[in-house]
């Protein structure tokens, strides 16, 4: 009989034992477990910033609904700052508009082509778009440009920022006099705030379904010989929902166009 109690003593303590365990597992493999597994491999972490098109105008399809993945999405959560990158993937911007309209935008297949190019390593997204906003609002000190280095400087704790693309331009194109010597200076100062003098940057072309943006795309094609370290997304062969946001394809396409500059200046 005192053999059977303690046989149950046993059993009960053993078993609390693989529950403590199994729960303590459990909620480490809660916070970030598929970057904690790769300790030794940090992230090659993105910026990526603008506008409507950048956050995702156009109908995420079923192709676009898989998570990717070797890449992750920072969620700005304190002890889950990453997940597995799934559209819509501006959904944790701090500044963007309501969540039901942020939906496909470039950077799914930028990322998915960036970690394709780089097999075997991890790649990290830090989205922090909002539509309707002119490059005023993305200046150094103004509130847009102000979160998004908050947001990558907290990124960085897991990885190196290896690069930004950028898609903006709608509200400036009566502004293509100024333009490249204001974006000039954004990106410099983007450098110094970041760490890297020579961080590469690729900005993308609008869409030409109005007319009076193909000046400003002529102009921003300027913008390597401007800043040394950039490239561009070119938008032609592209289509639009409205005559303004790129539909899926369209986003899909230019995506890969940002990875093929952007590997470029890696190189």
């Amino acid at each position: 009989m005192e053999g059977l109690k303690k046989m149950k003593y046993f059993l009960i303590v053993f078993c609390l034992i693989i529950f403590s365990i199994s729960a303590c597992s459990e909620e480490k493999a809660g916070k970030n477990p598929e970057v904690q597994e790769n300790k030794d491999t940090a992230l090659d972490i993105y910026l990526v910033i603008g506008q409507s098109n950048m956050a995702g105008r156009a109908e995420i399809e079923i192709q676009d609904k898989d998570s990717l993945a070797t890449v992750f999405l920072y969620t700005g959560i304190a002890g889950k700052e990453w997940e597995k990158a799934a559209n819509p993937l501006n959904k944790y911007s701090t500044v963007r508009k309501e969540l039901s309209m942020q939906k496909l935008g470039p950077a799914y297949t930028f990322a998915r082509k960036m970690a394709e190019a780089n097999a075997g390593k991890q790649i990290g997204l830090v989205v922090n778009a909002r539509g309707g906003t002119a490059l005023s609002e993305w200046m150094p000190g103004e509130n847009l440009y102000n979160e998004a280095v908050k947001r990558a400087k907290a990124a960085m704790k897991f990885g190196t920022i290896t690069g930004v693309i950028w898609h903006q331009g709608e509200g400036d194109v009566s502004k293509t006099d100024v333009y490249l010597d204001r974006v000039k200076l954004m990106i410099e100062k983007l450098r110094a705030d970041l760490g890297n003098s020579a961080l590469p940057f690729v900005a993308g072309q609008l869409s030409e379904a109005r007319p009076e943006r193909k000046i400003f795309n002529l102009m921003i094609l300027q913008l390597p010989l401007k800043v040394a370290k950039t490239g561009v997304a070119t938008s032609e062969g592209t289509a639009t929902i409205d005559s303004t946001h790129f539909d899926s394809p369209s986003q899909r396409l230019l995506g890969e166009r940002y990875a093929a500059e952007m590997l470029k200046l890696l190189k």
